[in-house]
């Protein structure tokens, strides 16, 4: 069986790979110069930045999945754990370090809010064992059916978890403080959804960051992109960059090949590791759309995103290496960033500021630092050239004010990737920075198809299908289709 992936993301190597080291000959066409998609690193004057991903969670995700090449997380790459594992500024000028170990966090939890830190003991001990039937039953399957949610197993642990109501009521009706409810629910903003909008299963995110802990490969993320185009060499599979496909070809419905910007490749089986909507909307004829514009366009997408890349010719001593600054007005600036009607930025915003070199000082220059700040904005955010100079005047400042830091005057590199670099450099549908959000309806069987409706032979991997959003869950929906393909040739 001849395989051809569409697109180098890690959703496109990760199947690629699997695929080649089955025996299958597999090649790739991607439309940029190099591999990994929204994981790429970006490089600039000696500073190396990851242009998108920068958390490393459920590190048993990324081991399952390379045992299944033969492979431990030792033979790809350093990983190190991150302590203390993120540092929240809060609007009021207080600080707050989560800590990688779970008893240090209990103490802090102590200090927000009476019995805090027994509530969070008992929380994260519910939150492990639900974490382990939702990996095991609920996201390692495939859902190509309704009929598939009929497991008799699967109903039988899905009825032990919390999938209904939203993970806001369900934190609340734990814990009292602001404080608390802010440390456990930002971790939503991973899979891109809202306290308010994300099933309250997705709780079991607190498991993944204050049980399992926040790690780090060392050289950055991209080195998970570099490893799976590596293996993928080793296993033959080809690639061909700067080639974008400009149609998927079918013949009495089946897929049959694609056309680019070079010519055509035919393939008995093709995976489109691209992005879903424009896949389907742009690159096949009217009559083998499975999903048309009404579909994408009646969905609940992630907010946008502008990504600020700072190369400084300082140190930072007051950050950490994962940094989060949490709004006053919590619930307001979510609940305006996914207004359907009405989308607009908070004036008071939060943000993240990633400063990898405070872990791997690979990434920056000596006595430098390399920053990556992530402000989430919504669809009315007009992408111009002067709204990029005034958002990045006005964080930058405000991240001065926070830390009592300078950076003004300090920059060797300064970029700003925006909405419009997302549509140009990924075709992301509206600009969305990570897709369709995990809400109760776009959960599990009622998130895209692997396989096409129409096409035989026709297949999509990556964060629009199942399980959904993040590099574990880009990895998981691989290897579901990965087994599928293997077992039906």
């Amino acid at each position: 069986m001849s395989v051809l992936v569409v697109g180098a993301g890690v959703g496109g190597l990760s199947i690629a790979a699997l695929l080649a080291d089955s025996g299958k000959e597999v090649s790739v066409v991607e439309k940029n110069s190099a591999p990994g998609g929204r994981a790429r690193f970006y490089r600039e004057a000696g500073y190396v930045f990851d242009m998108g991903p920068s958390w490393y969670l459920m590190p048993d995700i990324y081991e399952k999945y390379f045992k299944e090449l033969g492979l431990e997380i030792e033979d790809c790459y350093e990983l190190v754990r991150i302590d203390p594992s993120y540092r929240i500024f809060l609007e009021d000028g207080e600080t707050m370090d989560v800590s990688s170990k779970v008893e240090d966090n209990i103490e802090l939890f102590d200090g927000l809010e009476e019995g805090g830190g027994e509530k969070l003991r008992k929380y994260l001990e519910k939150a492990a064992r639900d974490y382990r039937i939702a990996v095991d039953e609920l996201l390692m399957r495939d859902y190509d059916q309704l009929v598939n949610l009929l497991d008799g197993r699967l109903i039988r642990e899905g009825l032990k978890l919390p999938l209904f109501g939203n993970i806001d009521d369900y934190i609340s009706g734990i814990f009292s403080s602001d404080e608390a409810k802010r440390v456990l629910e930002y971790s939503i903003g991973f899979i891109g959804g809202s306290p308010r909008n994300t099933p309250s299963i997705y709780y079991i995110m607190n498991h993944v960051d204050l049980n399992l802990g926040v790690w780090y490969p060392m050289g950055g993320m991209g080195k998970l992109v570099e490893k799976l185009h590596e293996l993928c060499i080793e296993r033959g599979v080809s690639f061909n960059f700067d080639e974008e496909v400009t149609r998927i070809l079918s013949e009495r419905g089946r897929a049959t090949g694609v056309e680019t910007t070079r010519g055509v490749h035919r393939a008995d089986t093709i995976v489109v590791n691209a992005d879903y909507p424009y896949a389907e909307m742009n690159l096949l004829d009217g009559k083998d759309v499975s999903y048309d514009e009404d579909y994408w366009g009646s969905k609940l997408y992630s907010p946008s995103a502008a990504v600020i890349y700072i190369g400084l010719t300082r140190k930072l001593d007051s950050l950490e290496h994962h940094n989060l600054y949490l709004a006053g007005d919590w619930s307001l600036s979510f609940d305006k960033l996914y207004d359907v009607e009405d989308p607009e930025w908070p004036a008071n915003t939060s943000y993240y500021i990633n400063v990898t070199s405070r872990t791997d000082p690979s990434v920056a220059p000596e006595n430098g630092e390399t920053v990556f700040i992530l402000i989430p904005v919504s669809d009315s955010f007009q992408d111009t050239a002067e709204a990029r100079d005034r958002l990045y005047r006005r964080i930058v400042e405000h991240i001065e004010r926070v830390t009592g830091e300078d950076i003004v005057g300090h920059e060797a590199v300064k970029k700003v990737f925006g909405p419009r670099d997302f549509v140009e450099d990924y075709n992301a549908y509206r600009g969305t920075s990570l897709g369709l959000v995990h809400t109760l309806t776009q959960s599990v069987v009622f998130r895209p198809s692997h396989r096409s409706r129409k096409l035989r032979g026709l297949y999509y991997t990556g964060h629009y299908t199942h399980p959904g959003i993040g590099l574990p869950l880009v990895l998981m929906s691989s290897q579901i289709l990965a087994k599928h393909l293997l077992k039906n040739p």
